[in-house]
């Protein structure tokens, strides 16, 4: 599976098999440079253009300190930087960047920004964060669970939360993997229709099972992955007093938890405020978010040396 040259705008668009293999040289570069405290320069003399129209303490640190790390040069650029589609055009923007770097990755607002500079670019074009999907979190997720788990297939992840970008990303990739995804959103909060329905083809085609209800609990039972976000994204805040009173009951406590198996962990993709899990599940030992935040690092850097080089893991590829 060779995936050099390819952008990454949403895991709809991988195989099974691309998945597992971005997964396999996520763990490959965390296995050799934090483990075996190698020095890997795959991305030496090549340099990446970071877009950030909203803001991200993870998603900044993790792609500019592992592409530095892989001996590569991040430029990072805020809309105090460029304005995409305003003082410039994204076609130009992407034209421009295609002759000084090697990598975009872009955090937006909207998910056609990205397919815009992914038609008109040369280079690859990583979605860091739209509106309609959150790729490079789902990576992080499925390497933390990989992990703590052994494997992944025949694992079922319960989302109870909003029906946002995370969800669609996990509801694109989760069927690939051989996992059970149960979602919980209010009415009126629902995912995607055209996501979902994809989902669901994915789902039949793999043999998974996938349930949307809007009973937390009903979402949690059985589970062994209890899953949130944040109830109010940015751009959202004027909707906040709304959501927190739609989501209520919601909350992720250790009540929640009672009804799923005895292995049950827990995922938050960070930050986190308290009416979305009570402090008890999130601070406990069934809490992965701080190992999922680290993973964010080493599932970027496994992305875009997939996506530039011709790379081959050195480890044995775990099981999935």
């Amino acid at each position: 599976v060779s995936l050099k040259g390819r952008s990454c705008l949403t895991l709809k668009d991988f195989s099974s098999d691309e998945i597992k293999k971005l997964l396999w040289v996520s763990a490959d570069l965390k296995h050799q440079i934090k483990h075996g405290k190698q020095y890997l320069p795959l991305l030496q003399g090549k340099a990446i253009a970071m877009i950030f129209e909203k803001r991200s303490t993870r998603t900044r640190m993790s792609t500019e300190t592992g592409f530095a790390l892989l001996g590569g040069h991040p430029c990072f650029l805020t809309s105090q930087d460029i304005h995409l589609g305003v003082n410039e055009s994204c076609t130009d923007t992407a034209r421009v960047l295609s002759g000084l770097c090697d990598i975009v990755l872009a955090r937006v607002y909207s998910h056609s920004t990205l397919e815009e500079l992914d038609r008109e670019a040369s280079i690859p074009i990583i979605n860091g964060l739209s509106e309609l999907y959150h790729p490079i979190q789902i990576l992080a997720d499925f390497l933390t669970l990989q992990e703590h788990y052994g494997s992944l297939s025949g694992l079922t992840v319960s989302w109870i939360g909003d029906g946002n970008n995370v969800l669609h990303s996990f509801m694109m990739t989760a069927a690939k993997l051989g996992v059970h995804l149960k979602v919980a959103t209010p009415k009126g909060y629902e995912p995607d229709k055209g996501v979902t329905e994809e989902a669901q083809r994915l789902s039949k085609q793999h043999g998974t099972q996938l349930v949307l209800t809007s009973d937390p609990m009903e979402a949690a039972h059985g589970s062994n992955v209890l899953v949130t976000d944040t109830w109010v994204s940015m751009g959202q805040e004027e909707e906040k007093k709304r959501r927190l009173k739609d989501f209520h009951g919601y909350q992720i406590t250790m009540q929640t938890g009672n009804v799923a198996k005895p292995n049950w962990t827990f995922l938050h993709c960070l930050p986190r405020k308290m009416e979305e899990v009570d402090d008890q599940v999130f601070y406990s030992s069934r809490s992965l978010v701080f190992p999922e935040a680290e993973n964010r690092k080493w599932t970027i850097m496994g992305l875009m040396v997939s996506l530039l080089t011709d790379y081959t893991p050195q480890i044995f590829m775990p099981k999935f």
